[in-house]
């Protein structure tokens, strides 16, 4: 932590600011495996939209000059999209465990940097869906306090690992109250 002065009037005032992200810790990526984990659930987002491309083809566009055009160009959308993108969101999905805060680093087309101060933790959850026990992952949901982005959610970890990063969170909420 950073110590600043905010002058108001006749008055200084001393703040602690959090440092600037070139100071923080070196990012850790999630496990190799959710990005099978976000694959699946690429694909199943497609389903319906290629479902529903196939129906209106064969009940609209059968017999126009660009029937079977949409058959053809939903699927390879989706195919692409589902090879494509799942890579670069796993490459840009990261954590880092300070002594005092967690950052979790997101983020393929909107990148989004959270630093989640330890002190403000209310509770924590590991969660595993069937995708994730499928392929070995759990998502370490953090509840602080608060009403905006209150819940920060690091999906990717390996199930001991998020059970890890509770604990030591845990032990940071007890040390505090102390």
């Amino acid at each position: 932590m950073t110590v600043g002065v905010i002058e108001s009037g006749n008055e200084a005032i001393a703040v602690e600011t959090s440092p600037p992200p070139s100071e923080l810790a070196a990012v850790q990526r999630v496990e190799r495996s959710y990005m099978q984990v976000i694959r699946v659930r690429t694909l199943l987002a497609w389903l319906p939209l290629v479902i529903g491309a196939v129906v209106l083809d064969r009940l609209v566009l059968a017999k126009t000059p660009v029937g079977g055009l949409l058959m053809v160009l939903v699927p390879l959308v989706a195919i692409l999209a589902t090879a494509m993108a799942p890579p670069r969101i796993w490459a840009r999905l990261g954590y880092a465990l300070e002594p005092a805060m967690l950052r979790v680093v997101r983020g393929w087309m909107f990148h989004t940097d959270t630093l989640v101060p330890l002190v403000r933790v209310q509770h924590l959850d590991v969660a595993r869906g069937p995708l994730d026990k499928m392929f070995g992952t759990a998502t370490l949901a953090i509840h602080t306090a608060g009403t905006h982005n209150s819940i920060v959610r690091l999906p990717g970890l390996s199930a001991d690992r998020a059970a890890e990063l509770a604990a030591v969170i845990r032990t940071h909420i007890r040390a505090d109250l102390d």
